[in-house]
């Protein structure tokens, strides 16, 4: 009975520290609500006119699309260095400069018809996050990098719902981390397991053995097809390595016999999730993981003028609203992207006033279905200061008013002031132990050296420097499509040292038997008359057996020596979470402090529990040894 109280009061700490963690987590970290509202072709997101026309015609939804389909390639961790043009002739001094030819031929022949654009993703540059975003338009929250591990359903309103309900065949093949997401909503799919980082071509080649059949095909209204090698090439080699070379070689044949299938209504986009660090991760907020590709192309003109010498950056949660619009679809109800204007122009710059027009419409719509947004997150929601959602509003109802002026203008005047309607976006935001007492120094020393071991393995408290290797130890060929066995092997070679040195702690119990044995006395020698030498002490049970003469201040031992090691623990977490409390508005909170207190808090977990499990495998050791020493006893009084 006492030891199953020691354990529940053990537990009953952990929970207070556990709920500590959950409380600042829960202030500190970036959380949102997701709403289910979801938008419809029968309900424009807010009053007034619609400029550009598009109601009523064959189609039409929000506003009449420019293009009937579209062709998605999501090349997972394309980093824009890698598409950039590089001056043909003069040789590349890393592997993956100037192998996108294509891409490069297209920009310099067709300049009406293509635009090349720096792809700007938040962190966390994790690929279920990115995935979020670039089909829901909002913002993925900090934590949700946890659960790219286990995906699960999207229910916010978003791109593949939308075609969905308005009728549209989506028809997908690529990364498997789909099928977790939008279960059921193809209506054709390739599904390919895409943990396996170590495999470069399964992915690859299974979607070019189905993509071109496809494209021959009129049964698709969206076509999406992720590509996976170069960022498994990256995880395995790093980017500078030949195969990387090679991978992209391959990408730049698919894009080049992509474009020529192409027909007229159909639109190419070519994109990048995230990008990669220079070994090859991502996860993080470096330049290098957020800065990705975009680049889009038409064989009909697209763009009324040629693309600036430095491409523009376009942060990814605007490419949804600009396809949602380009289709011809509702934008999807909590996008906070704001449209790709560009994209609305007319052919040349014979139309001007057509072209500015369709423009402020695009902007108009958006700013529309921003505001309802707003609204109704405001009612869900606390999160919102009112004053702030009411300068929004008052800055929104100003511009809606000042645009519908402008359009009584063109029907009586046919005059017009280009109105350039920005999109608001929402951000924030006991018992005395008796002789077996162990001391602080000892338990400190223990708890400093699982964090050295962590360190001196090779481990950093840094996404980007998980060892994700780890999950294919002694699974060299995967895991199927399962991604539990793998996350559990990346996790246990990541907390290992927690692992194993709090399941290790109870043993310190044996801490002053250590120390009294070196430093004791030798045995006594009994001389040959049988008188023992002066001065020693007569013999005392041997170290760790005189816990069976006291069980009562062994149990008030165990569960001190657990307390105190809860507490150092405890100190560490309150350390990080000072740190990014102080520097919360610190330029480099998500890349250091927030990863440090997220690892701090998770290991915490991971040594409690092991804790737990360390004194209760010892007090079972303990219940056993008593059971035989009772035995004994028995035996001998027989």
């Amino acid at each position: 009975m006492l030891k199953a109280l020691v354990l529940l009061f053990l537990a009953w700490v952990c929970f207070l520290f556990y709920a500590g963690i959950a409380l600042f987590t829960s202030g500190f970290l970036l959380t949102r609500l997701e709403l289910t509202n979801h938008s419809s072709c029968q309900e424009l997101p807010g009053k007034g006119p619609v400029g550009g026309g598009g109601r009523g015609e064959p189609g039409a939804c929000w506003t009449t699309p420019r293009f009937s389909r579209a062709v998605v390639v999501l090349i997972d961790a394309l980093r824009f260095d890698f598409v950039q043009p590089w001056p043909g002739g003069l040789p590349a001094p890393q592997p993956f400069l100037g192998k996108l030819g294509s891409i490069q031929r297209l920009l310099e022949t067709q300049p009406q018809h293509a635009r090349l654009y720096r792809f700007l993703a938040d962190p966390p540059t994790t690929t279920m996050q990115r995935l979020k975003a670039l089909t829901t338009g909002s913002l993925p929250t900090f934590i949700d990098a946890g659960s790219n591990f286990a995906s699960y359903a999207i229910q916010e309103d978003n791109l593949i719902a939308q075609l969905n309900s308005t009728g549209k065949r989506v028809v997908f093949m690529g990364d498997d981390t789909w099928e977790g997401l939008f279960p059921g909503a193809f209506s054709q799919a390739f599904f390919f397991p895409s943990f396996n980082v170590k495999d470069l071509h399964t992915v690859d080649n299974g979607i070019l053995e189905h993509l071109y059949p496809t494209m021959d095909r009129d049964d698709w209204d969206l076509l999406i097809a992720h590509f996976l090698g170069v960022d498994h090439c990256g995880h395995k080699h790093g980017p500078h390595h030949p195969e990387m070379a090679k991978k992209l070689n391959q990408m730049d044949q698919m894009l080049q016999t992509l474009v020529e299938q192409l027909e007229n209504d159909t639109l190419l986009v070519v994109a990048g999730d995230h990008g990669m660090t220079e070994t090859g991760d991502h996860g993080g907020d470096s330049k290098s993981e957020v800065m990705a590709a975009l680049f889009l192309y038409s064989p009909l003109p697209l763009f009324p003028r040629a693309p600036l010498k430095d491409p523009e950056v376009v942060p990814q949660v605007n490419l949804v609203p600009t396809l949602a619009l380009l289709l011809g679809l509702p934008i999807p109800f909590g996008n906070i992207g704001e449209v790709m204007v560009d994209l609305f122009s007319r052919e040349g710059d014979a139309q001007p006033l057509a072209t500015a027009l369709a423009q402020a419409s695009a902007y108009h719509l958006n700013a529309q279905q921003v505001s309802r947004f707003l609204h109704a997150y405001s009612l869900a929601s606390q999160d919102l200061p009112p004053e702030e959602l009411q300068r929004l509003q008052n800055l929104f109802s100003s511009a809606s008013s000042e645009y519908e002026r402008l359009l009584y203008q063109l029907k009586a005047e046919e005059s017009f002031l280009l109105l350039q309607l920005l999109a608001a976006a929402v951000g924030t935001p006991a018992e005395s132990s008796g002789p077996f007492s162990v001391p602080w120094l000892a338990i400190s020393a223990w708890a400093l050296t699982a964090t050295q071991t962590f360190y001196s393995t090779g481990h950093q408290p840094v996404f980007p420097a998980i060892h994700w290797n780890a999950a294919f130890v002694g699974f060299p060929q995967g895991h199927g499509s399962s991604p539990v066995l793998p996350a559990l092997l990346v996790g246990a070679n990541t907390f290992a040292s927690h692992l194993l040195f709090s399941v290790g702690c109870p043993l310190l119990l044996l801490w002053p038997f250590v120390c009294e044995g070196q430093g004791s006395s030798k045995k006594k020698k009994p001389l040959a008359s049988g008188a023992e030498v002066e001065g020693e002490k007569e013999e005392e049970p041997l170290m760790e057996m005189r816990l069976r003469d006291a069980p009562h201040h062994f149990n008030a031992a165990l569960l001190q020596l657990g307390l105190k090691y809860l507490f150092i623990l405890g100190i560490q977490v309150l350390a990080c979470v000072l740190a990014a409390s102080i520097l919360r508005r610190h330029l480099m909170v998500w890349k250091v402090f927030a990863p440090k207190f997220i690892f701090e808090a998770v290991g915490f977990v991971v040594s409690s529990i092991a804790l737990l499990l360390g004194v209760a495998l010892v007090m079972w050791v303990d219940r056993a040894v008593g059971s035989w020493f009772k035995q004994l006893i028995l035996s001998q009084e027989r």
